[in-house]
């Protein structure tokens, strides 16, 4: 029901929405509101027939109804590899700076990053209070809920705030028991918590594997947990009743590592939970970050794209955790990646068998299904006690992990996946199978390399722009490490714990999931410095000063081995400590999104119920359209439709946010050959009187007959920051 009105108060606002279920629902016992939304936006979930859900959509004061949706979560060193401490280089494709920042000069002591997740378990290292100071700001409203497992004094001056969220209704397919109670039962929060705001842990390690210190990016800032996940998914309910209370709570960063699956199509804004919770968050000052999704390598499978959220991408770090194969008599090594704790012999003496030559005579077996060791399809007895090899693809119907499960509960002592991606070592590997009467092989234990190079890479994983929603904005923002994160874990989840070891409270997870709270403790630190930033300025910081340049000085590449562009990255991958002295900003208000969401398709009468910040005499340009939104005033540019020989301007404005308030700016472009940019002015001169100038660029395409997009920068610098920005061109 959108906007709160400034003479509500909670109790008004929930009559309001029973007094909207009794006019028009006509049944002798009305139905029980499960949530009621009546801090940042007004709103309510209900249990309704088809018929009553859409008799409350007629209703003038509704701007969406819309079948509870079901959402999933997104599933030490990579605070290190992004150089938090020490001088980073801020990279373009031709040229670099070092900006240098100290880790006491960070901040974030009276930030607070809020997640919506799993939960958190309160009693591991990370969440430890110790050095740490009471809140000093009054403006925190936030609770700790008591539960049967759970009660205030789990919280403290590190976990400020623990809520939980069930349906209240135990009819629904995703109600589950431990709804109550803000206490983990999963691990992803616990991880995704720490990872943002962990307090310093020294001597962490998975069992003795990548071991050092973990912290998290903003380890001085506070975190209130919002459990809005239990075993079924992510209820769209509690989404917003969690986004509703953070609001009221007052945090600063909200931290979404969850969404919808870009493999239905993308609700549509006023029907996702995320962009509505997000859209009235940003409203009052909280910036959002969100993980884009896990369907990578697929084109348009980036989720949670509004232009009001922060959307994360995943990358690989510099350290790779290594199980290599040894074969045969000449003990030829091939690397592998892994993390066990294999106690072979380390000489190859074990029997190597690949699963396509472990067909059993059944007749639903084929040589297929045999081969990516589908055990109902293999002969028992010829794998028994040897190591198998495997093909392994993304599209299998079981996963590598109920697999190996099942191949260790047959006697088998060893599993080998083979992954699409990995042909090279594949080859040599079937090659020594192929010519030899009877090979053999061993596994040995992991060991982490570190140093490892090229890296970062866009994990194949990550999803991929552009936004099937609108491809006039760019999507991912920006990207962070999310592949093999070590971070805190629940101790009684044995499940993860390998056989022989004791739980060690710290697990290493991968996921667009561990990605987002990377940034979320970067914008945490940004917040702290510059209080009075809006969310869209603490965005352009980080995108503007993200790195181009893997660490071989060489342009960013995807995990597979190709050039990566801005819809695998965004900006490029977060650099934490530039993002602290951006230099310039590209800021956006409320207004620009009400703009947005004009040109987007909506009417002026919808717009005016979802937000509270609505100019006097605000009505939708009659021009309205979607290649408008390409003049928004993002930190990157998109354009799409573009025909022919056409030509397109687009307008924005820099504010000027450094230490010296007189300063020149001079532009620098890097177009492909078949597009001319120009930029006017050139040069862009700030005073003490003008802290905001404007810019247009106009792009003319002179060749359009390849099918790929086209892509290049636009980057502003006074000699010390570099402010970039990527574009992307598109016939379609």
């Amino acid at each position: 029901m959108g906007a709160v009105a400034p003479a509500s108060t909670p109790e008004t606002l929930t009559q309001t929405h029973l007094q909207l279920l009794t006019s028009v629902i006509k049944r002798h016992e009305h139905p029980k509101l499960i949530h009621s939304y009546k801090h940042g936006f007004s709103g309510f979930a209900v249990k309704l027939s088809k018929d009553e859900a859409l008799a409350i959509s007629r209703n003038k004061g509704v701007i969406s109804v819309f079948v509870d949706p079901i959402y999933h979560l997104h599933t030490t060193r990579s605070w290190d590899f992004l150089q938090l401490q020490n001088s980073i280089e801020t990279s373009s494709p031709s040229k670099s700076i070092k900006a240098e920042a100290t880790s006491s000069s960070i901040g974030g002591e009276d930030t607070i990053i809020g997640l919506l997740d799993t939960g958190i378990w309160p009693e591991l290292p990370s969440f430890s209070d110790k050095g740490m100071a009471p809140l000093k700001r009054k403006r925190w409203k936030g609770t700790c809920v008591n539960a049967s497992d759970f009660n205030s004094s789990n919280c403290n001056m590190k976990l400020i705030g623990a809520r939980a969220y069930s349906t209240d209704d135990s009819s629904l397919p995703y109600s589950f028991t431990d709804a109550d109670s803000p206490r983990d039962d999963d691990g992803h929060g616990t991880h995704t918590a720490s990872t943002a705001a962990g307090t310093a842990v020294f001597n962490a390690s998975y069992y003795g594997v990548a071991g050092g210190t973990a912290k998290g990016g903003s380890p001085t800032s506070r975190i209130a947990m919002y459990k809005v996940c239990g075993i079924f998914g992510c209820s769209g309910s509690s989404i917003l009743a969690a986004f509703d209370d953070a609001i009221a709570d007052g945090v600063d960063v909200l931290s979404i590592s969850l969404g919808a699956s870009s493999f239905f199509s993308n609700p549509d804004f006023d029907k996702d939970p995320i962009a509505i919770g997000s859209f009235h968050a940003v409203e009052k000052n909280v910036i959002v970050v969100c993980s884009a999704g896990n369907d990578g390598p697929s084109p348009e499978s980036v989720v949670n794209a509004a232009p009001w959220i922060l959307t994360v991408a995943a990358t690989t770090i510099d350290r790779k955790f290594e199980s290599d194969i040894v074969l045969g008599r000449n003990k030829r090594v091939i690397k592998g990646q892994a993390i066990n704790f294999s106690t072979l012999r380390k000489s190859p003496t074990f029997s190597l068998i690949y699963g396509g030559s472990a067909k059993s005579k059944s007749r639903s077996s084929t040589y297929q299904s045999a081969s990516h060791c589908e055990l109902e399809s293999l002969d028992k007895k010829k794998i028994k006690g040897k190591i198998v090899v495997c093909k392994n693809s993304d599209d299998d119907d079981t996963s590598s992990s109920i697999i190996v499960d099942q191949l260790k509960g047959s006697g088998v002592i060893g599993v080998i996946l083979v992954k699409d991606q990995q042909k090279s070592a594949a080859d040599e590997l079937f090659t020594y199978i192929n010519s030899t009467k009877k090979p053999v092989t061993t596994i040995l234990p992991t060991v982490a390399v570190t140093k490892y190079k090229p890296a970062p890479q866009i994990a194949y994983f990550s999803s991929r722009g552009p936004s099937s929603q609108t491809k006039n904005i760019l999507k991912p923002d920006v990207a962070a490490p999310g592949v093999d994160i070590l971070a805190g874990w629940p101790m009684t989840l044995s499940s993860d714990v390998p056989p022989g070891k004791k739980p060690s409270g710290f697990n290493l997870l991968s996921g667009t999931s561990m990605a987002c709270p990377h940034v979320a403790g970067v914008a945490a630190n940004i917040k702290s410095w510059n209080s009075a930033w809006s969310p869209a300025a603490i965005r352009s910081a980080i995108m503007t000063t993200a790195i181009l340049m893997n660490n071989n000085k060489k342009q960013l590449m995807t995990d597979s081995g190709s050039v990566a562009t801005p819809y695998d990255f965004g900006a490029g991958e977060v650099n934490p400590t530039a993002a602290l002295q951006p230099g310039l900003i590209y800021d956006a208000g409320p207004k620009d999104y009400l703009l947005f969401l004009c040109n987007y398709g909506y009417d002026t009468a919808k717009i005016k119920l979802i937000s509270t910040s609505i100019p006097v005499g605000f009505k939708c340009p009659k021009n309205s359209s979607k290649d408008l939104i390409s003049g928004m005033n993002y930190p990157s540019m998109a354009v799409s439709n573009l025909q022919g020989q056409e030509k397109r301007t687009v307008s924005r404005t820099l504010t000027n946010v450094g230490a010296e308030e007189e300063i020149t700016y001079i532009v620098s472009v890097q177009s492909p050959v078949e597009v001319e940019v120009k930029v006017v002015p050139e040069k862009l001169q700030f005073t003490k009187k003008n802290k905001k100038l404007s810019y247009d660029v106009t792009f003319s395409v002179k060749d359009f007959s390849k099918e790929s997009d086209l892509f290049g920068w636009i980057t502003w610098s006074d000699g010390k920051h570099r402010v970039g920005s990527p574009y992307v061109l598109s016939k379609k």
